[in-house]
């Protein structure tokens, strides 16, 4: 485990376009690191900035020549993670390209989807609209098909497509950019659960996780990320996994070690000090139970201040080496709970009401 380091500047630093509550969260975030650290807080990235003795806090997984203009050189430079292209970040690359498919991205590796085709769902990537449509009628039938915009998050930018009819209205809607992103398609899955698996590096200290994520209805009556409850432990997955897991859960946390030993076996130039995989597990069309990674996050996500709040007890308490935190996303004001942190409080994207918070709940050595 690398030793901790002397101390840095922690910088927020948000992707062109974020969202006020993106904005403020992420500041939030990085604020609240510096003050777990004991480092100073620098707010956020303005170009120019010095580069040197900084530890950066990025919205997005950094991409390509990105993170030299950054001055970040590993994982020790910031929280989240580096890819060479931007499909690589995305949930693009859990699933192969058709084989007769109108456009392959360059630097796409076959050998990762071979690697991790038994701990993720059926399915395909695509990245061309008539290959959309061609893969969608071969799937569709007995299964039901969800398809995904890779670019989306937070349970936004899907839906399930049941007929044919649903697949040419959904067809109808997409645009060429959207498209030539990526789409994944794969089996939609009924009575589900959802699985956040995942470690965190922060000045020498590994954390390693499981925990499930939940959630609701915005405004719009749309499913939206609602939260994490996390069972965080000090250390790898082996200390993880000492603990008592159920099998189902134990299962999701190898699934989420394979997909991520794959990735760094077959995405050259990958490296990152946050690694979260979200892994569904449900009934598909015959009934049977499914359980598959459906992406990753090399970057800060909806379960970090979770995290925080463990590096938080966990450099404070050595004796300490397993707790349970959470956060929380709601649309309801109310009263943060004792000891909980604020994280965002104020609009979202449609002007209604979103409430952030993260708090650790019980803990033990």
């Amino acid at each position: 485990m690398p030793e901790r380091s002397i101390s840095r500047r922690v910088v927020a630093h948000c992707h062109a376009g974020a969202a006020l509550h993106e904005r403020q969260t992420n500041l939030n975030l990085a604020r609240w690191l510096a003050e777990i650290l004991g480092w100073p807080f620098d707010g956020a990235w303005q170009d120019p900035m010095p580069r040197t003795g900084m530890y950066l806090v990025p919205t997005r997984t950094l991409i390509g020549e990105q993170r030299r203009e950054l001055g970040i050189t590993g994982v020790q430079d910031l929280l989240g993670g580096h890819v060479q292209q931007a499909f690589m970040a995305s949930k693009a690359i859990s699933h192969p390209l058709p084989r007769r498919t109108g456009y392959r991205p360059v630097g796409w590796n076959p050998q990762f989807c071979r690697q991790v085709r038994q701990v993720v769902l059926p399915g395909l990537t695509v990245f061309d609209i008539a290959d959309a449509r061609r893969i969608a009628r071969q799937y569709l039938g007995p299964a039901q098909l969800r398809v995904k915009q890779v670019q989306a998050s937070g349970g936004t930018g899907q839906v399930v497509l049941r007929t044919a009819q649903d697949l040419e209205h959904w067809l109808g809607q997409l645009d060429p950019d959207t498209c030539r992103a990526g789409l994944v398609l794969e089996e939609n899955l009924h009575q589900t659960r959802t699985y956040s698996v995942g470690q965190v590096l922060i000045d020498g200290l590994l954390i390693s996780y499981h925990g499930r994520q939940s959630q609701q209805p915005n405004q719009r009556g749309e499913p939206v990320y609602a939260g994490s409850q996390l069972w965080l432990a000090r250390g790898g997955y082996a200390q993880l996994l000492q603990h008592d897991l159920e099998p189902e859960v134990r299962q999701a946390v190898e699934h989420a070690r394979a997909y991520d030993a794959a990735a760094t076996a077959c995405l050259p130039g990958f490296f990152a000090s946050r690694r979260n995989y979200d892994v569904i597990g449900g009934l598909g069309h015959d009934g049977r139970f499914r359980l598959g990674v459906l992406e990753q996050s090399w970057r800060v996500g909806g379960a970090t201040g979770a995290e925080l709040a463990a590096l938080q007890v966990f450099r404070q308490q050595p004796q300490v080496d397993w707790l349970r935190a959470e956060t929380c996303e709601t649309c309801q004001e109310q009263l943060l709970p004792p000891g909980a942190v604020l994280l965002y409080r104020g609009p979202d994207e449609a002007g209604g009401f979103l409430l952030k918070y993260a708090q650790v709940q019980a803990h033990g050595g």
